[in-house]
């Protein structure tokens, strides 16, 4: 195992530069997730680690050793691509054991790897079948034991799940959890999923345009982003976001609704009359039952009843906003609610950097 670190990584392509310069360090044994939209520079900077991109500008550190020059079979670290790359002639026992034949372990001990990783994601009764006869889930499982024999020192994971359908996806990652609490070995995995992120993840790097946006745990991305991007990416449904102005002693909504900033601002109230804002609430933030001085009007729009709760969407302004609701609640389209506020949820954002008010 090893901690990797990355410093001032660039890469460009002619005078397009796709990753901005990032710093990064990576724990021994941590599970470390990038998200982030497509063409974000995450599965750039991933090939980069593994050595099948060259880099531009920095350094990469795998343990001690800065690997920029080194071929990727130098670096001593291990693969799962999102197509699984897998000999569709060679069994899966052949399919797994075939870096370590070209490596030159013995018989006997690539036998031994192959067992222990075959018994550890359970597929030991698939080693004498073909590609062509696995499911999507069971090659995806036999492209991680391929990585698993190797024991390398990083596992790199791109997009692995993004070709499964949505159970086999919740089985998958499952299974990639169980696998890193078992071998502890430092996982680097790239996703465009933030459900993926939010459920992997020991921390979570945050890339937009390639630069790292927010770096944190889940739990820190989630209930406390530092810009609008964090706050609308992580999360499902979104966080919602309304525009609002300071007005003296209250925060100012499109609807005329006015809510006390004393309570919202947290003792950042100084010198903000005036500052226009985003005021970002999270769907599972809204109460029914609350302060009246913590209340927004709701004009309902949609209803999304879904079983085990109500999603309601309803405008302020201009802008759509969703509650998530107790299941037995189904407000008429058109309907007034008057949705209640923690305000320790609240989370209040410069309306011109779009980054959190501290």
């Amino acid at each position: 195992m090893a901690s990797v670190s990355l410093r001032k990584l660039e890469k460009s392509y002619g005078s397009l530069k796709i990753v901005k310069g990032i710093d990064l360090e990576i724990q021994d044994g941590e599970f470390v997730v990038f998200v982030g939209p497509s063409g974000c520079g995450k599965s750039t900077t991933l090939r980069m680690v593994a050595g099948l991109e060259s880099i531009s500008g920095g350094e990469i550190r795998i343990g001690e050793r800065v690997v920029n020059k080194l071929a990727p079979r130098e670096r001593d670290i291990a693969m799962v691509f999102q197509d699984y790359a897998l000999y569709p002639h060679k069994t899966v026992r052949e399919n797994m054991g075939f870096s370590l034949k070209v490596r030159g372990v013995s018989m006997k001990d690539a036998e031994g790897r192959i067992n222990e990783a075959a018994d550890m994601l359970g597929i030991g009764h698939l080693l004498d079948r073909r590609p062509g006869q696995l499911s999507g889930g069971q090659r995806q499982r036999v492209a991680m034991g391929r990585a698993i024999v190797r024991r390398p020192q990083v596992f790199l994971f791109d997009e692995p799940l993004s070709n499964l359908d949505a159970k086999l996806r919740g089985q998958v990652r499952t299974e990639i959890k169980r696998l890193h609490q078992q071998i502890g070995t430092t996982i680097i995995y790239v996703t465009h999923d933030q459900v993926e992120a939010m459920t992997l993840a020991d921390r979570i790097v945050i890339l937009r345009g390639g630069d790292i946006e927010q770096v944190g745990t889940p739990d820190e991305v989630y209930n406390q982003p530092q810009s609008v991007f964090v706050g609308g990416f992580v999360g499902s449904p979104a966080m919602n976001f309304a525009r609002a102005r300071v007005e003296g002693d209250a925060l100012s909504f499109a609807n005329g609704d006015r809510l006390p900033l004393a309570k919202l601002a947290r003792g950042r109230q100084g010198a903000m009359d005036g500052r226009d804002l985003i005021v970002g609430i999270r769907p599972e933030h809204f109460v029914t039952v609350a302060d009246p001085a913590m209340t927004l009007t709701a004009k309902v729009q949609v209803v999304e009843p879904l079983g085990s709760d109500t999603l309601v969407h309803f405008l302020i302004g201009s802008d759509m906003l969703t509650a998530r609701l107790p299941p037995d609640m189904r407000p008429e389209p058109g309907a007034v609610l008057h949705l209640g506020l923690d305000p320790s949820k609240v989370h209040l954002f410069d309306a011109a950097t779009e980054r959190a008010i501290h």
